[in-house]
């Protein structure tokens, strides 16, 4: 961060509504906790909103600010300049259209202060213009619509990124392991250990540490052959791999694959290949505004009749009234 070495790092926490709640504690308490340990207030905060009224999160909670986006911009020329601005947020980011807040992100960015986004935060900084060419974190659920919209920003599933002077996190107890890397390169790893005695967790998570379970654990297949196939799967939606080819791959014949996920995935290796395609379509539809065809081409699907067919199959409904029902709730929100 921007502060010079020894002197204390300020923080601001901008609030946007249907922020999640679990990113937002994992992010300040470390800094609470570090102040109890050092015996002083090394670092201080202070929460701002777009209005200075209070925000609920996902949950529901409410939670009061300190200051208005306007108050925030009338520090800009005082002493008051943080060193670092975070973005918390969570559901439904893709509403997000306040163009004040990407000017005031920008012109933070522009005088030096680091700037972060916790859960789906990155989203919010790729609004600004912040993450061309950078890598970011941003949650699993939210990456194949970012991924579309935002295709100048490296996504990847880790837990977080720093890229300069640009931190994201994927939310959730990822924020957690964020704020311990930003206190361990302020202070040393032993107030980084004390602070994890205190919060009753037994290590910080490297920033690569993948999201999700793994797969292993996440699908309960033990066979290597069917995580390999299934990896490869994931890999190669947007062109679908025949079972010929993947059979290469993994030097097994087509009938060995074929009763392999009989055995484990309780159907057939194309079967399951159409699930994870019309999955990922699933998000697009939610998280972006991609025609329909798009959205079709984008999982491999050759014609939008044929996308339709297949995920009103699967979710007995057709791709368009998934849209419209996504709408709906937004606009209710």
């Amino acid at each position: 961060m921007a502060s010079a070495a020894g002197s204390k790092h300020s923080f601001v926490f901008y609030l946007v509504p249907e922020f999640s709640m679990i990113a937002f504690s994992m992010a300040i308490e470390p800094l609470r906790l570090a102040n109890r340990m050092l015996g002083s207030d090394y670092y201080s905060w202070r929460l701002a909103s777009a209005d200075g009224g209070s925000v609920a999160a996902s949950n529901g909670v409410k939670i009061a600010v300190d200051n208005s986006l306007a108050d925030e911009r009338a520090k800009l020329t005082g002493r008051d300049k943080p060193d670092m601005v975070l973005v918390c947020s969570g559901i439904n980011v893709e509403k997000f259209e306040n163009k004040t807040v990407l000017a005031w992100l920008r012109e933070e960015h522009n005088r030096g202060v680091a700037i972060g986004g916790l859960c789906t935060g990155a989203h919010i900084l790729a609004l600004a213009g912040l993450l061309s060419g950078k890598r970011c974190a941003i949650h699993w659920e939210n990456i194949p619509g970012f991924s579309e919209r935002f295709p100048k920003a490296e996504a990847f599933a880790d837990l977080y990124e720093i890229d300069g002077n640009i931190h994201t996190c994927a939310g959730g107890t990822a924020a957690l392991d964020m704020m311990l890397q930003l206190i361990g390169d302020d202070h040393d790893e032993n107030l980084v250990n004390r602070i994890c005695e205190m919060a009753l967790t037994d290590r910080v998570r490297n920033s690569r540490d993948r999201q999700r379970l793994p797969m292993r654990a996440r699908l309960g297949v033990q066979n290597s052959k069917v995580l390999s196939i299934i990896e490869l799967m994931e890999a190669n939606l947007a062109e679908p791999l025949s079972l010929i080819e993947i059979a290469d791959h993994v030097g097994l014949s087509r009938r060995q694959i074929e009763r392999l996920f009989r055995q484990e995935m309780g159907r057939s290796p194309a079967r399951y290949y159409l699930e994870i395609r019309l999955d990922r379509a699933r998000h697009l539809l939610l998280q972006s505004a991609l025609p329909v065809v798009e959205v079709a081409v984008a999982c491999g699907f050759v014609s939008a009749s044929h996308f339709s067919k297949c995920y009103r199959e699967l979710y007995n409904r057709s791709p368009q009234q998934e849209r419209a029902s996504r709408k709906q709730i937004l606009s209710a929100a």
